[in-house]
């Protein structure tokens, strides 16, 4: 059941634009859970646009250089990495591997030790 004030509308169409309003709900959510876009800093469609582009560049410069360095890592992880170190005067690939290797030796780095 959808609810509308425009009772002029077939349910069909009513039902459609609820449909097509929920895909741009899903478009949104996948972009920020996987472009790390946690809030818009514009409303206008320029500044959503420019956003969503520089996002979506990041994600496929990080790509390539995940591509082409060979590295195991997910795109999460190098993200992670990359926001962590982003101040740090190394070369890139040596921030990469040493970052992964890191986390990958040690399964449990993101645990405290209680009992030292």
């Amino acid at each position: 059941m959808f609810l509308t004030n425009n009772v002029t509308l077939p349910a069909l169409t009513v039902a459609e634009l609820y449909r097509n309003r929920w895909q741009v709900e899903l478009f949104f959510k996948r972009i920020k859970q996987h472009l790390r876009i946690k809030s818009f800093l514009g409303t206008s469609e320029n500044a959503v646009k420019s956003q969503i582009w520089i996002a979506v560049s990041v994600y496929i410069l990080v790509a390539i250089i995940k591509k082409r360095l060979g590295i195991p890592a997910s795109l999460y992880t190098i993200l992670q990495i990359l926001g962590l170190t982003v101040f740090e005067r190394m070369p890139l690939n040596q921030v990469l591997i040493a970052g992964v290797h890191n986390h990958e030796d040690d399964p449990y780095c993101n645990q405290l030790n209680l009992c030292e």
